[in-house]
């Protein structure tokens, strides 16, 4: 892919990703942001559907534009074709192990398994 693309990619996701999170921060304002850190609440927005599909968004969006700059700054302090490659595929790793890990917490308190 090329350097343009990924970039235009990385400003997308920083731009959604504080629009999403905006969101995420009123609605923890709403109720008192003591009271929606009570557990009952908490469990209560991850089973809220359209609340939970927030949450992934957020992850997804925060997890490719977080080591997408990683991968920049790294390719930024040394070049050579084998070091670029390993570090575009070791943050390519990162961030679906992450956002694998983040899905299955997501998923497993909506239904009820945490």
């Amino acid at each position: 892919m090329k350097e343009s693309t990924i970039m235009k990619i990385h400003y997308g996701t920083a731009l959604a990703s504080v629009a999403l999170v905006a969101v995420h921060i009123l609605m923890r304002l709403t109720t008192g942001y003591s009271e929606s850190l009570e557990y009952e609440n908490v469990l209560a927005n991850y089973k809220f559907i359209p609340y939970a599909i927030m949450l992934e968004l957020i992850l997804i969006l925060l997890s490719v534009h977080g080591f997408n700059g990683l991968r920049v700054i790294l390719l930024e302090l040394k070049q050579g074709r084998m070091y670029e490659k390993a570090v575009s595929y070791g943050c390519l790793a990162g961030m679906i192990g992450l956002i694998a890990y983040g899905s299955r917490t997501i998923i497993m308190t909506n239904m009820g398994l945490a």
